[in-house]
């Protein structure tokens, strides 16, 4: 009899011990408390989805208990949406009898998709609550968003499920050609500042026509896409100096993400291309962010690419990559590149005057500052590299060589450094020799080089590159180099100082 009344007792205790609290809940009393107050899902565009925001909501009690609703306030016409712990309820808008454990917590993922239409006339604001419980017991979250109209570009969709494309080489991508009598967007080749633009896939400008870009008009570049300067087409930025932090007057391009985790998010974006044969291309007041390569510059036709007063950061690869290129540039400033800021490639005619080139990438392969007649692959290999003069440049970065010169026989590689601060730290003596990098005796390729003094920039982490006149720049540079106003309309004294900025006091 002792194992069946022992089996029986165990069976008992069994019985008893499955008869668990756990889902023995008490009812939400309006305790619930959370890891924000407001949730601001930043700026989306139209029609476009935000992306994923995080809710975390706390059970501090002693007792588990059921939220008998988690709802947006506009219910099923919301324009939110969210999961709670994983479920979907009703269309992710309403929840019914959510159970939360005692000093537990659940995750709440809200995102949107709304209309121009949608939000507040006066400020754009698309808002909503999530509501936890009602009556007395009503708990309640806030929901903002901007959203911002936008004009969209990009590939026809054709009836047989194909997109249209470009011709590039022996390959096609996703691509089309801007209209200047578009029937819905007008004349496509004329960028304004009265709405931001979105390009998806490649906006390519015809043989012989001009884009242009109004001061303060904003384009905005999907993943994999970009801008292309056909043979014979031109571009035309228009940009000016700004008065305010807000950089009204800025032309920008950037990617289309606008939440500030994308801030400073390299390779969001594909590049400008100014292809073989494209011809009187002037920028001015142009800012690039975040693409894969800023500019890239082909074998223009022998007219000058002119780029003035421009910033470029964050790129994957190149800042501006030119190849067998004829480029003047005036107050530029590029920082952050996964290979180069700036790289001069297969030859080319080069003339920068007054500009920054930095590189904080974090990678030693990195540099600021990348100069060739040749390109592997290629036929032939080398190019006449005609010119590479920097007048009054500050060539800097986070690693000890800075500048690169790399050269074949076969072409000319010409190239002078006058009144520069260039980082370039002999490590070990392992250039002592080369006769290419002879900084104080070589006066047919360097003058008045400062070599490895710190320039002291405000804030690189924040593309800042301000300096004051504790910089090793102050008043280094040779007036018959001047160009009289910096990348921000400063007036620049004699002696100037060396890169895109005249020297001022730095804010406090």
């Amino acid at each position: 009899m002792r194992p069946i009344t022992l089996l029986l007792f165990i069976g008992i205790l069994i019985s008893v011990c499955s008869c668990r609290s756990d889902f023995e809940t008490t009812a939400s009393t309006g305790d619930l408390t959370f890891s924000k107050d407001t949730i601001y899902l930043d700026t989306v565009f139209t029609n476009i989805g935000s992306s994923t925001y995080r809710l975390k909501v706390y059970n501090n009690s002693k007792n588990d208990i059921t939220i008998p609703t988690i709802q947006l306030a506009k219910g099923l016409n919301s324009k939110y949406r969210m999961t709670v712990d994983g479920m979907q309820g009703n269309n992710g808008k309403i929840f019914s009898n959510v159970d939360l454990l005692a000093k537990d917590s659940l995750y709440i993922f809200i995102e949107t998709t709304a209309n121009i239409a949608d939000a507040n006339p006066a400020d754009f604001l698309y808002t909503d609550q999530i509501q936890f419980d009602s009556g007395v017991n009503l708990q309640k979250i806030e929901l903002v968003t901007l959203i911002q109209d936008a004009i969209f570009l990009y590939p026809k969709r054709f009836a047989d499920g194909t997109t249209e494309t470009l011709p590039i080489g022996d390959e096609k991508i996703d691509g089309f050609f801007l209209d200047e009598n578009d029937p819905v967007n007008g004349n496509e080749l004329h960028f304004k500042n009265t709405k931001p633009y979105v390009i998806y896939g490649y906006a390519a400008v015809p043989s012989g026509k001009t884009v242009t870009f109004d001061a303060g008009s904003r384009v905005h570049f999907h993943a994999n896409s970009g801008l292309i300067i056909s043979n014979t087409a031109s571009i035309n930025v228009n940009g000016a100096v700004s008065t305010t932090d807000k950089l009204e007057k800025e032309v920008i391009f950037e990617g289309d993400r606008l939440e500030p985790d994308y801030s400073d998010v390299p390779g969001q974006w594909g590049t400008i291309w100014l292809t073989n044969g494209s011809t009187n291309n002037t920028v001015n007041h142009l800012t690039i962010k975040n693409a894969t390569i800023g500019l890239l510059v082909q074998n223009n036709d022998g007219t000058t690419v002119n780029i003035k007063n421009t910033q470029i950061y964050n790129c994957a690869n190149y800042g501006i990559l030119a190849q067998t290129a004829k480029i003047n540039g005036e107050n530029l400033v590029i920082n952050n590149a996964g290979q180069a800021s700036l790289a001069c490639s297969y030859g080319g005619n080069y003339k920068f005057t007054h500009c920054t080139f930095n590189n904080n990438w974090n990678s030693s392969e990195q540099v600021a500052v990348f100069v060739s007649n040749y390109i592997t692959g290629a036929v032939p290999e080398v190019k006449d590299l005609t010119a590479a003069t920097f007048n009054n440049c500050i060539i800097y970065g986070s690693y000890s060589t800075e500048m690169i010169l790399k050269k074949k026989t076969g072409a000319a590689f010409q190239y002078q450094f006058n009144n520069c601060l260039l980082k370039f730290d002999n490590i070990s003596n392992t250039f002592t020799t080369n006769p290419d990098y002879q900084f104080g005796t070589d006066t047919a390729h360097y003058n008045a080089i400062i070599l490895n003094k710190d320039p002291k920039f405000y804030k690189v982490s924040q593309n800042k590159f301000n300096i004051d006149d504790t910089s090793a720049a102050f008043a280094k540079g040779n007036s018959a180099y001047l160009i009289p106003l910096d990348i921000i309309g400063n007036t620049r004294t004699l002696p100037p100082d060396l890169g895109a900025y005249q020297n001022k006091p730095f804010p406090k």
